[in-house]
Formats: structure tokens, sequence, C-alpha cells
């Protein structure tokens, strides 16, 4: 099983950016119900893609600074990022078939 990241203002970039595969990151906050739906989807993604995805959450309450540095105005929003640049971007409560197609497509261009 693999583990979930929790990214923060201060390890985005080393965690994120510079990471050496393709990362989901999940903007949520803990009153949002949609993102609470997207959570198990989440979790499932991060078991099912362990070694190839590093996935993670970043809670837009406690890390406003990349909330706001990738104008995130609508939570869930759910982004790829692949070699530190986004490749995908996900807004709102989507079924996991939605989420595995975006990642299946910037895991292997």
């Amino acid at each position: 099983m693999s583990k979930e990241f929790e990214f923060t203002d201060a390890n985005f970039e080393a965690e994120v950016l510079k990471s050496d595969k393709p990362v989901l990151v999940d903007f949520w906050a803990p009153w949002c119900a949609p993102c609470r739906m997207v959570a198990p989807i989440v979790a499932e993604i991060s078991s099912e893609y362990d070694g190839r995805l590093k996935v993670g959450k970043v809670n837009t309450d406690d890390n406003q600074g990349v909330a706001s540095r990738y104008g995130i105005m609508s939570i869930p929003t759910l982004m790829i990022f692949k070699n530190g640049e986004e490749v995908a971007r996900i807004i709102g409560a989507q079924p996991k078939q939605a989420l595995t197609g975006k990642i299946d497509a910037a895991i292997r261009n």
C-alpha cells in the first residue's frame, strides 16, 4: 500500500516540482464535502499507481501560498505534475475513470 504525502508551502517545490516521477496533487480542505467524496478515490489511486506516481494532498486552508500560486479557485482541484510542470488539471469531484484517464495520459507522455 502506498503512502499519500502531505504537500505544504514549505515542501511543494522539493516534493512535487523536483520529483523524479509524475505527481498527483489533491488541493482540498477539511470542510469541503466534495473533497471528502474524492478522498477515497485518491487513496485507491495512490495504492494502484504505487511506484509510478507520487500522490499527495495540499490543505488549501493551511497552505494558501501554493494554492494561490496555481490559481486554485475551487476545490477539490486535482493537478498532475510531470518534470516540474502542470500537465493536467481536474476541477470538482470526478469519477475514478476520469482521473485515471488523465493520469495514464500523463504517465505515457
